[in-house]
């Protein structure tokens, strides 16, 4: 069962993005505009009833694509030249960790403002020490292996070692955070979006609906309820397609 995970992961999170490619073919309205419909319940017109949003894939994927390009080469050098580089770079992320992501990514988003891009970085800038500090840690472990003592010996470079030896056998590492990132993304921006920080209207948002929806559960509550389950459904794929259990 555990070695499905991953697969049931990449059904969900396939079938998300499909939905989200073909949109407007699935939808056939610009979800940007009003309608008079906008409080009917789910019909065979609407499924879903009458908004729809692929925003949220973005920003889950391009944070956590920022958070690698952050984390990663950091976790790398910390882990391979150790000594006070280590040192410093683990004091720096744990740090951050200690700091919950979604108060001080709440905080950052006040400071810039709400919008698409602000959103990507923040959450990207919020998300890198994770990455740092796995990278980190399967790096400590591969340094010691004897083919990086025998590229040593050779008088291979640091920065080679790095490229050749050191991130081939720590890529799987970064993928599985990857996806895990995605996932936390998709979750905080959806919460920074309910609190009104997310992507500004009228660029439909999951955490937006959410919120909007929220005013109107007794007259249709899958205003809230379809996005609400929308965000979970794509974070558990995107959580089980990065799980490494054996």
């Amino acid at each position: 069962m555990p070695r499905r995970k991953p697969l049931f992961g990449l059904v969900i999170i396939a079938a998300a993005c499909l939905c989200a490619a073909a949109a407007p073919l699935i939808a056939g309205y610009d979800p940007t505009q009003t309608s008079l419909q906008s409080l009917d319940p789910p019909s065979s017109a609407h499924w879903l009833g009458t908004d729809g949003a692929r925003i949220s894939l973005t920003v889950g994927i391009g944070a956590a694509l920022v958070a690698t390009l952050i984390g990663v080469p950091i976790g790398l050098c910390a882990g391979y030249l150790g000594g006070k580089t280590d040192l410093a770079v683990v004091q720096i992320v744990d740090l951050f960790i200690a700091l919950p992501g979604l108060v001080l990514a709440l905080i950052i988003t006040a400071m810039v403002g709400p919008s698409l891009k602000n959103l990507v970085l923040v959450l990207g800038f919020v998300m890198w020490p994770p990455i740092a500090r796995m990278v980190r840690g399967q790096t400590l472990a591969v340094r010691e292996s004897v083919f990086v003592e025998a590229a040593r010996a050779v008088g291979g470079g640091a920065g080679w070692i790095i490229r050749r030896h050191i991130w081939p056998n720590v890529l799987h590492v970064a993928a599985a955070q990857f996806a895990v990132t995605i996932a936390f993304a998709i979750f905080t921006s959806s919460s920074l979006s309910f609190l009104g920080l997310g992507v500004p209207p009228p660029t439909p948002d999951w955490g937006g609906m959410v919120r909007v929806g929220f005013d109107y559960l007794i007259v249709n509550p899958a205003m809230s309820l379809a996005p609400g389950v929308a965000v979970a459904v794509t974070v558990a794929g995107f959580y089980l397609l990065g799980s490494r259990e054996a």
